[in-house]
């Protein structure tokens, strides 16, 4: 394979400000510098920002998978100074301003490390090898085509024990992926299933969800926690807290409990991880695996790199711990360090990063979900349709608005699910089997 050379990416009067990953950190620091003298270079492994709030949607048939994605090249098409390139980043070399990259090495002015975080398995192999995760649209699909080729598969089944197992979906992980998961499989069973396979007995069908916490959402408040664990429990889910899974090998699911559980069907979500590059000083990695930055983002002892979103530790007297691994400090970031970048190019003085806590929420079915907004705790209907307009809001590209919006109008109206496609080749091989 040739190597390219900066990427085929032309010289610049301007700096070359290199963004790597295209989150919500990544895209609104893109979107902010677009205006400035800069060029700008945004390098990812997928060509498209994943909206990954409503990846548990792609997931579970409710929306079609290309609506929570939109490719980057729409979405900052309007500058004649921005690069995109479908590279992976293997390494990056601080003293000479290069990164170093599946398709070529590329040089730096100016290097914004915006990578998210990947799955923790805190070490576990045979939980890595046979659980499905859901950080990307391509694992979303996956999930997809297990519930539903395992419903196939259960409708062909002869004994009830490999209908169970097919059945029997568990999930490690009572944060907001887990419980969104759950609520969603609940309804495919009370709403979907029957409809789908009338000759197939789906009460069989079991919804586990595991956390090692004594209760759910531990990220938002107790109330929280609380509503979700009831809202869950009235769709039929059985929740295991203060219980962690030690061990999945594909058919068997042991917990701490010492009990068994035999599923073919094993989501993990119980946790994430910084994945930083070998090229950054080990002493500007904190906990966590996150690159350690000051109050402008830029990292500790690495000259004119920046780090943003999850994989960002920002350490202040509201955040010891470091800001809360969610869209909103990654947001909030990228715009912050998009204008001091400019700030800086002007020659005027950057200013501190402060996070704005707009609150948390999650979704747990039509009509359920938990929603804390600074000093107010909401719950039922309410929270529902804030969340929904909200997501609504922020979901990029008009036309990604249009589908979803039409699709969940759809959904509530007739408690359907429209995108019940098995498209894998594999999945269809492995069927015969």
């Amino acid at each position: 394979m040739n190597m390219i050379e900066n990427l085929n990416i032309p010289s610049s009067k301007g700096q070359r400000i290199v963004i790597v990953g295209g989150g919500f950190a990544g895209l609104n620091i893109a979107k902010g510098l677009l205006s400035s003298t800069a060029q700008i270079v945004l390098l990812d492994r997928f060509n498209f920002h994943t909206f990954q709030p409503l990846l548990y949607q792609a997931a579970t048939s409710a929306l079609p998978s290309d609506s929570v994605a939109y490719p980057f090249r729409e979405i900052l098409s309007k500058s004649n100074s921005f690069y995109y390139r479908w590279a992976e980043v293997q390494d990056v070399a601080v003293s000479s301003k290069k990164l170093l990259t599946s398709e070529g090495d590329l040089s730096y002015d100016i290097l914004i490390l915006a990578t998210g975080t990947e799955v923790n398995y805190f070490g576990n192999k045979d939980i890595e090898k046979n659980a499905l995760v859901m950080k990307s649209l391509p694992q979303a699909i996956k999930i997809r085509q297990t519930i539903l080729s395992n419903f196939e598969k259960a409708d062909r089944c002869d004994t009830i024990e490999d209908k169970k197992a097919l059945l029997n979906f568990c999930l490690a992980g009572g944060g907001p992926t887990g419980v969104e998961l759950s609520g969603a499989l609940a309804e495919m069973k009370s709403e979907i299933f029957p409809r789908d396979y009338p000759h197939l007995d789906t009460s069989l069908m079991e919804i586990n969800l595991f956390d090692g916490s004594d209760r759910l959402l531990s990220s938002m408040s107790d109330h929280a926690g609380k509503k979700a664990q009831e809202a869950l429990e009235k769709l039929g889910v059985k929740i295991h807290l203060n219980v962690e899974v030690t061990g999945y090998d594909g058919v068997r699911l042991k917990t701490s409990e010492d009990k068994t559980y035999e599923t073919k069907s094993f989501i993990w979500a119980a946790g994430v991880v910084g994945n930083p590059f070998s090229g950054i000083p080990e002493t500007s990695i904190g906990a966590g695996k996150r690159y350690i930055v000051d109050e402008f983002n830029a990292i500790l002892g690495c000259e004119s790199v920046y780090a943003i979103g999850d994989i960002a530790l920002m350490k202040t007297s509201s955040f010891p711990e470091g800001h809360p691994q969610v869209a909103q400090p990654a947001i909030q970031q990228g715009k912050t360090l998009a204008k001091n970048l400019k700030l800086k190019m002007k020659g005027k003085a950057m200013k501190a990063f402060s996070y704005f806590d707009k609150g948390s929420m999650a979704v747990i079915g039509r009509n359920r979900a938990v929603a804390d907004i600074r000093k107010f705790k909401f719950s039922g209907f309410f929270a529902w349709l804030l969340w929904t307009v909200i997501h609504l809001f922020f979901l990029a590209g008009f036309r990604n608005r249009i589908i979803v919006f039409f699709s969940w109008m759809y959904n509530y109206i007739n408690g359907d699910k429209a995108t019940r496609l098995i498209i894998a080749e594999a999945e269809r091989n492995k069927a015969k089997t």
